[in-house]
């Protein structure tokens, strides 16, 4: 494996290469870039884009990770069970810190783990919610807030094609906020986005459900950085098996670009025999 990084993207097919990710990029707004990472649980991100993350901020790119449950389900000791929620916090910090991201940029959302199938969408926040932004709470809420907030030129999250539920309702719900986001409804969460931010899918769990398109190669240092972050979650007596899958893996990361297209009945035209 070449120590140097290598960026290699696919777009209808064509080929393009690159030592970094302007380089290989069709949309690339320079000193404008900024990445949202939309981790459903803490270590997702890591585990998905910890490579992209370390070579977004040399490009010197700001990040930052918006965490969408709190943590409060998470395989743990019996002994643990009380004060999982805190533990996980703080490991959080310890794994992104280690990625290169500073606190302030880490952003939980806090959703009850196990429970966000009850809070699709948006609806008024009862009096004593801990979730409340503007009078309202709900998964949709909370993603256009914080949209509206950052302002991201490129957004990433796990695919939908994942096993997890949650990975899928966050999915399903980070979408349509885009589309919420970047039009006039809901003022009260701030100024809509000018464009719907460009979109990327990471692998977690599962493969994704079409061909990647974005193939990251870095050297080695950097894959040991991404392992020692994900390590920091210690509590998750899983997390052992999950290490040696990226190690075996290789510097390598694989992402897949969505695009955010409306329904067009054009496109349907050629289908069917022209009208007489």
């Amino acid at each position: 494996m070449s120590d140097a990084i290598e960026f290699v993207r696919l777009v209808k097919g064509e080929r393009r290469v690159g030592p970094t990710l302007a380089s290989v990029s069709r949309h690339w707004q320079h000193d404008r870039e900024c990445f949202l990472m939309v981790s459903p649980h803490d270590d997702d991100v890591a585990l998905g884009a910890g490579l992209l993350i370390q070579l977004a901020q040399r490009e010197n790119v700001p990040v930052h990770i918006l965490i969408v449950t709190d943590g409060s389900m998470g395989y743990c000791s019996p002994e643990e069970r009380g004060s999982i929620a805190e533990i996980r916090r703080n490991e959080t910090y310890q794994c992104y810190k280690l990625l290169g991201i500073p606190e302030d940029r880490i952003l939980f959302l806090g959703f009850p783990s196990g429970e966000i199938n009850s809070f699709l969408g948006r609806f008024p926040a009862p009096s004593y919610s801990k979730l409340n932004i503007s009078g309202y709470t709900g998964l949709q809420n909370a993603f256009t807030y914080w949209l509206r907030k950052i302002r991201p030129t490129q957004c990433f999250l796990p695919t939908n094609n994942d096993w997890h539920p949650a990975h899928r309702i966050v999915y399903d719900e980070f979408m349509i906020s885009l589309f919420h986001a970047s039009g006039q409804i809901w003022p009260e969460l701030g100024e809509p986005l000018k464009q719907i931010s460009y979109l990327c899918e990471m692998a977690v769990y599962c493969d994704f459900s079409a061909p990647p398109t974005l193939r990251v190669c870095t050297p080695m240092e950097y894959l040991e950085r991404k392992l020692a972050a994900i390590q920091a979650f210690r509590s998750q007596k899983q997390i052992a098996a999950l290490v040696e899958n990226v190690r075996n893996g290789g510097p390598l990361e694989f992402h897949r670009a969505i695009a955010y297209k409306f329904y067009d009945p054009r496109g349907y035209y050629g289908l069917f025999e022209p009208s007489v």
